[in-house]
């Protein structure tokens, strides 16, 4: 069953207004249709930006259960909402601890006076 913290393969919206299968965490339920708050993933970890987005690699307790294939970066700032019928297959998911993380990264984001 998928739920907040989910890694799945969705079609989700690129930058040229093309949609493509990629790797993305559940990041959260949202309320009315059960549709869901998304961040990408990328194996461009260069990409990463420091306490932002959340690199995980072999060495972490999460890269095993992730079914990510490769290093990768969960970047807060690749952000979709999707609807289940977009969610194409469960791969893994990533420990409560960092998903309360990248939660509270973002959150503290929004709410940060610029």
């Amino acid at each position: 069953m998928i739920s907040e913290g989910s890694i799945i393969v969705a079609q989700i919206p690129q930058a040229n207004g093309e949609t493509k299968a990629r790797p993305v965490l559940l990041l959260r339920e949202l309320p009315g249709f059960a549709d869901f708050l998304v961040c990408g993933i990328s194996t461009q970890v260069r990409h990463a930006i420091a306490d932002f987005d959340l690199v995980i690699d072999p060495s972490d307790q999460d890269f095993k259960m992730s079914g990510l294939k490769a290093s990768s970066v969960i970047r807060l700032n690749f952000l979709s909402t999707i609807p289940q019928s977009r969610m194409a297959r469960y791969l893994g998911n990533i420990s409560s601890e960092n998903l309360a993380l990248l939660q509270n990264r973002l959150a503290n984001y929004i709410y940060s006076s610029s």
